[in-house]
């Protein structure tokens, strides 16, 4: 069980990220456009997973904006966003903001994504919510890069994680 914050009040979540050097927990997410991506998917791509509580909250925005302009330069590399928000609620925030260069990935379907990764929140007003983390793969899945939040409401640290890839 990892202890973060919202707004300075202690919150938990189910476990600990993965460990830098395992293999990523494989994953199956809704996109937005109903369709799904697995980490499967992406062999061969290094990937970053934008996690984060929803999609509608101003630091899960900016992360999705950030990275999404941060993405259209990497080589060979995929940002998937993902939340337990609807797939409708990413297309339509997407599309209002011109996003393209992420993938979303909505985890509404079943708590396999937040649990296997170590990320759900169980306590405070946020439970059943991911935690904000980043994690990034290589291009065989492994982990290299690993960031939950300890505050919620902060963004995370967009350049170690570019520099992670």
């Amino acid at each position: 069980m990892a202890e973060i914050t919202l707004k300075g009040n202690a919150i938990q979540t189910i476990g600990e990220l993965p460990a830098i050097g395992s293999q990523a927990p494989d994953f199956t997410l809704v996109k937005a456009d109903l369709s799904e991506v697995s980490l499967s998917d992406l062999k061969g791509k290094k990937v970053i997973l934008n996690i984060f509580p929803s999609v509608d909250t101003g630091t899960c925005a900016m992360s999705t904006r950030t990275f999404n302009a941060k993405a259209s330069d990497l080589e060979n590399t995929v940002v998937v966003c993902v939340s337990k928000d609807l797939p409708f609620a990413f297309g339509r925030f997407c599309g209002a903001e011109g996003l393209d260069a992420v993938i979303t990935g909505s985890a509404f379907k079943s708590t396999s994504f937040e649990d296997a990764y170590g990320l759900k929140i169980t306590t405070g007003p946020l439970a059943g919510l991911c935690s904000r983390s980043v994690v990034v793969l290589d291009e065989e899945g492994k982990v290299v890069y690993t960031e939950q939040v300890k505050e919620t409401v902060d963004e995370p640290n967009y350049e170690a994680a570019i520099a992670a890839v």
